[in-house]
């Protein structure tokens, strides 16, 4: 018996890069599921001749906190900059709120309610820490407001008592905090959040993570990178490992603690 091929999914009329659709043929679609919020399917990207994330299925749910796992250079940064259109997968397809939006601009996506927090942070140094919150303002894609300027230097009080200050005077953990807090501005459902601990002291990284069981508990759905994986499976309902750019385990944080081997042998640890 023939076995399904991406060349036939390729040629599914319900793929958003399928010829079909591209060609403009009208296929009714299956109904959008409005608690689906990300849906990437057999995504392949590369950079240059490097097959970087090899068919790589992955799904966001509202409400749900999902951590993306996986040693250095196994394909974690890469799937998060194919979901924003950062980087354009060669096959496979990225839905954002039931629309197709592969290799669509940053921007779109994140008008659709999806908020990235990128390893590096990204702040405006040259902009008080008040500029910085207050530029990202707005309503979210359903007209929700629960995330005023208000709320978040009352979920952030050391930025609150930081408020003249410029980005580029803030700690690192402070300009972890502000990126966080002006992501949260947007009132998105989905938060993105790329190695928010990484180099901070254990103080405040223990911070990040309480404010990181706000944000679950406010009932937005995030996507959390982190190493260390005993504080990823506290505030996490689902994880998933990338090894070589595969996915190799998806399962509850209950299942992932109850596999030691998996951590050692995917994780190193």
């Amino acid at each position: 018996m023939a076995t399904p091929s991406n060349a036939n999914i390729q040629d599914d009329p319900n793929n958003p890069l399928s010829p079909r659709q591209r060609a403009g043929d009208r296929v009714e679609r299956p109904r959008h599921d409005p608690d689906l919020l990300i849906h990437a399917t057999d995504l392949h990207t590369y950079y240059g001749a490097s097959h970087i994330l090899k068919g790589v299925n992955f799904q966001v749910r509202r409400g749900e906190t999902i951590g993306l796992m996986g040693r250095n250079g196994m394909g974690k940064s890469t799937l998060l900059k194919s979901i924003m259109g950062l980087v354009k997968p060669r096959r496979g397809g990225v839905l954002v709120m039931g629309k197709p939006m592969t290799g669509r601009p940053p921007y779109e996506i994140a008008q659709l309610g999806v908020a990235y927090v990128p390893e590096g942070r990204g702040i405006f140094g040259n902009l008080s820490v008040v500029e910085n919150l207050k530029m990202a303002a707005r309503p979210g894609t359903r007209g929700q407001r629960d995330w005023t300027y208000e709320r978040v230097l009352e979920t952030f009080p050391r930025l609150q008592e930081r408020l003249g200050h410029g980005g580029q005077q803030l700690s690192g953990g402070e300009q972890q905090m502000l990126t966080i807090g002006r992501a949260l501005m947007t009132n998105p459902d989905v938060l993105i959040l790329d190695e928010a601990t990484e180099g901070l002291a254990p103080l405040i990284a223990r911070e990040i993570w309480r404010i990181c069981d706000v944000i679950r508990a406010s009932g937005i759905s995030s996507i959390i990178v982190d190493k260390n994986w005993k504080h990823v499976t506290q505030v996490t309902d689902r994880n998933v490992i990338l090894v070589k750019g595969e996915v190799v385990f998806e399962g509850t944080s209950d299942a992932l603690r109850a596999q030691p081997e998996l951590l050692t042998q995917h994780l190193g640890v």
